[in-house]
């Protein structure tokens, strides 16, 4: 009898799982998924400017062309294994994935279906390369490396006197991501290079931000740097708040920080990012074959400042930089 009672289990299991596969999928329409590792109101930009590429190519959901299934993980790396392996039993014909931390663990999780990436740094940079220097060989989209850094950070020499006999930094850096290291080695290396003191404080997840920046505010900084880190985004408002309780300007290499309240900065649109890896990806749903796609540098940077951050601290910028009003 329980012979019996556990065939019938696996007959009625696998007829779960057949029942629960995609109608759209059984139809011909292409179904997409999209990763977020967090939420964050200058991320969801990336996932925009990646439907927007889709629908540009001719693929909606609301024309019925095209299924998404978008979810977000709210910064848990388990939810974020669960979404993927969703993603996998879906069997969808692709998925994008915004922020490293959610590049990262598709690549780890999901090798046979194309990834197409935004909103994270070069697979060099992450670690991804193979013994033959070769990215993963379903990994798409478009990444960023360090190099734009180096002209905001100089803004910050050019604009700031300093209190003191010289000029000090501060940031701070999630320890555990690849990309944030390197980012901090980079700009430690920067300031050097331009006599600069970076003081900068280690922590490995955004609740332990507030705690960590009113402990650097104690080193008496000039100005405070929000580079290109996950945790930074996430806990910006914090940082920012802090900062301006303490009278230090906060300057970024992420323009979408600008419009949260940062003073200037010459980064990425991360809306053109997530639209140029959706048009890599359309191209790929279209063809239905990836030759010719790789992880592509960032096409669009631009020199933007907050009109009402650069009164508060009485900076001024020229015409060359583009006004980006606050969000709030």
């Amino acid at each position: 009898m329980t012979k019996i009672r556990n065939a019938w289990m696996a007959i009625w299991l696998m007829g779960l799982v057949f029942s629960c596969q995609s109608p759209q999928k059984k139809e011909g329409i292409p179904v997409v998924g999209f990763v977020e590792a967090f939420e964050d109101a200058t991320i969801a930009q990336a996932y925009q400017g990646f439907m927007d590429a889709l629908r540009d190519s001719g693929y909606s959901e609301q024309d019925g062309t095209i299924k998404v299934l978008h979810r977000n993980a709210q910064g848990d790396a388990a939810t974020l294994n669960q979404i993927i392996s969703y993603f996998n039993s879906q069997q969808v014909n692709l998925i994008g994935t915004s922020t490293t931390l959610a590049t990262v663990a598709t690549v780890q999780r999901s090798k046979g279906i194309p990834i197409f990436q935004t909103v994270t740094a070069m697979p060099d940079i992450l670690g991804l390369l193979d013994a033959n220097g070769k990215p993963p060989v379903n990994l798409f989209g478009t990444g960023e490396n360090l190099n734009y850094i180096d002209t905001s950070f100089a803004l910050i020499t050019e604009m700031v006197k300093p209190r003191g006999d010289q000029l000090t930094v501060g940031m701070i850096y999630n320890q555990s991501e690849p990309q944030s290291v390197e980012a901090y080695e980079h700009i430690a290396a920067l300031a050097d290079s331009m006599n600069t003191l970076l003081v900068a404080l280690p922590l490995n997840s955004s609740a332990e931000a507030q705690l960590v920046v009113r402990s650097l505010l104690t080193k008496h900084i000039d100005a405070f740097f929000a580079n290109p880190d996950n945790t930074v985004f996430a806990a910006f408002e914090t940082i920012l708040k802090n900062c301006n309780d303490k009278e230090v300007p906060v300057f970024t290499s992420e323009s979408g920080l600008v419009a949260r309240g940062a003073v200037a900065a010459f980064g990425a649109d991360i809306y053109q990012w997530g639209h140029q890896s959706g048009a890599q990806a359309a191209h790929y749903l279209k063809s239905g074959s990836t030759d010719g796609l790789q992880v592509e540098m960032l096409n669009v940077r631009k020199r933007v400042y907050n009109p009402r951050t650069a009164k508060q601290f009485g900076f001024s910028f020229p015409e060359t930089y583009e006004r980006v009003t606050s969000n709030e």
